[in-house]
């Protein structure tokens, strides 16, 4: 992929929404599955889907634990899903600018 292409794993809007709100927490913070729903104002289902698509890329990080009896899912961008947002916002940029180099 050149630099002026745009990663297609990113680019549906769905999930560009997605690394965009997990690359605004701090380095190594988290999220819980049900506030990244609300945040987003998705359904589970369509949330997921998505998230499965940037798990299985390396972009996002699923960790599931239980919070005393009740399962509970938290979100994270990875090193490798935050560096693939970075370089696909400065090909956005480019791309914007109409830069070709």
């Amino acid at each position: 992929m050149s630099e002026l292409e745009l990663d297609p794993v990113i680019h549906a809007q769905a999930r560009l929404r997605v690394v965009a709100t997990l690359a605004g927490l701090p380095r190594g913070d988290r999220i819980a599955f049900p506030r990244l729903q609300k945040v987003l104002d998705m359904t589970a289902g369509n949330l997921s889907t998505h998230l499965r698509k940037l798990e299985d890329a390396g972009y996002v990080a699923v960790e599931k634990a239980f919070e005393g009896r009740s399962p509970a899912t938290y979100l994270s961008l990875t090193p490798t899903g935050r560096r693939a947002f970075e370089t696909y916002t400065a090909s956005l940029e480019a791309l914007l600018k109409g830069s070709l180099e």
